[in-house]
């Protein structure tokens, strides 16, 4: 009886966590996973990082991402490179210690703004001189 009352609170906390059943839906669409955990910190572009270290390694540390992002919307076009650098050696386990109680030295290659990833976009074609047999250019 104590796992199932374990398990209607931890279904509580999802909802309560994610602001109720559409944003657990919208949760669930936007990432395929609902996770909730302890907010570590929001970058510059809004998205918010999370832990919780009952999940395993790997899995423990994860990232909603912002709706919109220099002007674009991303509420359903979400890239791994609107993750600043900053984020990513925390994100990825790299180090212990988040950039909210360790900021990084500012290093003068990174970029101010973030710029979108568009190597899959069909748009853009291949570079000049590359062999173009599974994707002819536009």
């Amino acid at each position: 009886m104590a796992e199932y009352i374990h398990v209607v609170r931890r279904a509580l906390g999802q909802l309560g966590g994610h602001g109720g059943v559409k944003g657990l839906f919208v949760q669930l669409f936007r990432a395929n996973d609902v996770k909730t955990g302890a907010l570590i910190g929001v970058d510059k572009y809004g998205n918010k990082y999370f832990e919780d270290t009952r999940y395993f390694f790997g899995r423990h540390r994860w990232v909603i991402y912002t709706t919109e992002m220099n002007g674009k919307n991303t509420m359903w076009e979400v890239d791994g490179s609107m993750v600043p650098a900053e984020w990513h050696r925390w994100l990825h386990c790299m180090t212990d210690n988040p950039p909210t109680t360790h900021p990084p030295t500012p290093k003068k290659f990174l970029a101010e703004v973030h710029q979108f990833n568009v190597s899959e976009d069909p748009r853009v074609g291949a570079p000049k001189g590359s062999v173009t047999l599974l994707r002819p250019d536009p």
